[in-house]
């Protein structure tokens, strides 16, 4: 279906207005006021110097600039204006030859002023011709450019969101599976000590399974749903865990409702059971999610530091904190904040995110 919006026809709809102011004041153009009436010559004249700095304007912005300027060959490009302004003086001069234009002018001063203008010696420059074709060429040389640059400008734009846009997919694609993948090993074993909670942990995988395939597909998701996707989450490797791992998990009351990029927090739990939980020993994983503003995020998260956890029991595959710094530096550049404390002194792995939204 053809674009009939007006964007369309701007840009035409701007040259014809910016021509027709243009070519109304050179053609109403007289250099000699009073009772001189102008012969027609004249005015045939002025007709068609207008039509030449049209070509030259048009000439120059789709030939000279682009093919010279834009080139590097700049040396070119001023030699290509000099020879366009000396030919457009020379058909200036050529047009008064032809058309007779200097004895008409005498006659018409001799008839207004009743006396001969004052004899002309010399080279004749025709300044207002000269000074009329460096605007024109200025003007031309100077709409091409920023074009030019705004069109590159754009091209840049594009490709860096195609760049930032292929790059998020990658690390997301990273982050998400090898979860997904050791879950269900989890549920496998599962199923050799407990039916029922098996069945409950597969309709929690489901469901965390349908928030990752429909609910970000826009590529943004609600808070509370994420929230709930890191409570199902939580809930899922505590199945495996016995009472000696201790994990606590605190949300914000009220949750205040905000676009957030999804899957942005499962790294930092990921990263937390597979060093925080061990087999033979107490251990505890402490996950804190605060809103002190409408628009700011906080998340804590905190594991015991244990010499050597008997299981990768998240399923990280030690590229999550990376790559979600990678993520956050592009969702949010400016816009956040993340500390990571390797020992704190409860000999505790700490890490600190706050996040503005907005």
């Amino acid at each position: 279906m053809p674009d009939l919006t007006p964007r369309r026809y701007l840009t035409p709809l701007i040259h014809v207005l910016v021509w027709g102011l243009f070519g109304l004041t050179f053609l109403l153009f007289q250099p000699l006021t009073g009772r001189l009436t102008m012969p027609n010559q004249f005015w045939l004249k002025q007709g068609l110097m207008f039509v030449v700095w049209v070509a030259t304007f048009y000439l120059t912005a789709r030939v000279t600039v682009p093919r010279l300027l834009f080139q590097g060959r700049t040396g070119w490009f001023v030699l290509a204006l000099v020879i366009t302004t000396v030919a457009v003086l020379f058909f200036s001069k050529f047009l008064e030859s032809v058309l007779d234009l200097p004895t008409l002018m005498d006659k018409a001063f001799m008839a207004a002023a009743g006396r001969p203008r004052l004899p002309r010696t010399g080279l004749r420059i025709d300044t207002m011709g000269l000074l009329t074709t460096m605007f024109v060429l200025g003007i031309s040389t100077s709409i091409t450019v920023v074009q030019k640059w705004q069109h590159d400008a754009q091209i840049r734009q594009t490709l860096e969101q195609q760049r930032v846009s292929s790059e998020l997919s990658v690390l997301k694609a990273q982050i998400n599976p090898h979860f997904f993948f050791n879950t269900l090993n989890n549920i496998y074993a599962l199923t050799l000590l407990d039916g029922e909670q098996a069945r409950e942990a597969i309709h929690r995988l489901s469901r965390m399974m349908r928030y990752v395939l429909y609910d970000t597909a826009g590529g943004l998701t609600l808070l509370s749903q994420e929230i709930a996707f890191v409570q199902d989450y939580i809930t899922l490797m505590q199945l495996r865990l016995d009472e000696r791992v201790t994990v606590t998990f605190e949300k914000p009351e009220p949750i205040h409702d905000v676009p957030v990029a999804p899957m942005l927090l499962l790294p930092f739990l990921e990263n937390a059971f597979k060093h925080g939980v061990a087999a033979t020993q107490s251990s505890s994983i402490f996950v804190a999610l605060r809103q002190p503003s409408a628009k700011v995020l906080e998340l804590e998260v905190r594991n015991s530091l244990l010499p050597s956890p008997s299981t990768d029991l998240a399923g990280s595959n030690g590229i999550g904190l990376a790559n979600t710094r990678r993520r956050l530096d592009l969702l949010y550049p400016g816009r956040f904040t993340l500390v990571v404390e390797p020992n704190t002194s409860a000999q505790e792995f700490r890490v600190h995110l706050t996040l503005h939204i907005v």
